[in-house]
């Protein structure tokens, strides 16, 4: 399975992507809006776990290209931004999944599980 990690801490990179990894994952990293448009558009991923403060803008701003694409890749946010309008705004726009920071890894870790089995759901009704 491979999951698209888009955070620019890298402590917090580097715990979840070994994480993943030791669960399995195939972890693609990028630190910043411009290089994960780059990946999403060269590659699919099953699950994609996106921060909302980039140095280069708004994570929100990738669900909403995502959104418009038509891009079913599950997405869960993970964001020190613990206010209920916040999660609701980035669930509203396309988010299946909202972490608050800091997080336990093995939560992480269940809800990447989680969307990765809606993901696929979503997929074979597709298929079908």
């Amino acid at each position: 399975m491979r999951l698209l990690l888009v955070e620019d801490n890298t402590l917090i990179g580097n715990a979840v992507q070994d994480h993943l990894n030791a669960d399995g994952w195939s972890v693609d990293w990028s630190m910043d809006l411009e290089s994960a448009k780059l990946v999403i558009a060269a590659e699919a991923h099953d699950v994609m776990l996106l921060d909302l403060r980039l140095p280069d803008g708004s994570g929100l701003d990738l669900l909403k290209l995502m959104e418009a694409r038509g891009d079913a890749t599950p997405i869960i946010v993970m964001s020190a931004y613990d206010q209920l309008s916040d999660q609701m705004r980035a669930m509203d726009i396309g988010a299946v999944d909202y972490l608050v920071k800091p997080f336990a890894l093995s939560e992480m870790a269940v809800r990447v599980r989680k969307a990765a089995r809606r993901g696929r759901l979503i997929r074979m009704r597709n298929a079908g």
